[in-house]
């Protein structure tokens, strides 16, 4: 077993320190990537240096928390409504794309309807009756 005792000496305690705080910081970076929270950690060394960390940044997460007018339900819900506002504005752009192409479709069969009434009622080919109604000989010729 290893003898657990106080550094007294400032500059000998630093070494651990930035080992652990190292070590920390993966850990928070791991659990912000894989929970998809917004984290932020603050802790002064022996020294009295900062030394923070945030997920996405710590300027934002601190100005969520600071802002007092805003209650914390809607601070903590704010990233799903964003997101779920983005879903639904893509979906809105999917929606308007899709109608945009129905509408060329239905401009280009306005345009062959009024081919076929000003060339006569039908569009005439070598053939009398409509396609599906011949035999496979008779498409063939």
């Amino acid at each position: 077993k290893i003898e657990i005792k106080i550094i007294e000496n400032t500059d000998d305690r630093l070494i651990p320190f930035l080992k652990r705080c190292t070590r920390i910081y993966k850990k928070i970076f791991v659990f912000s990537t894989l929970c998809g929270g917004e984290i932020v950690f603050i802790i002064f060394s022996p020294a009295g240096k900062l030394y923070s960390f945030g997920h996405p940044s710590v300027e934002s997460v601190a100005k969520r928390f600071s802002n007092t007018s805003q209650h914390l339900e809607e601070t903590t819900n704010a990233p799903v409504e964003t997101y779920r506002q983005e879903r639904i504005n893509l979906l809105v752009q999917d929606f308007n794309d899709v109608q945009d192409q129905l509408d060329v479709i239905k401009e280009k069969q306005k345009e062959i309807a009024l081919a076929q009434r000003s060339h006569g009622k039908e569009i005439r080919h070598c053939w009398k009756a409509p396609i599906e109604q011949h035999n496979l000989r008779e498409l063939y010729e």
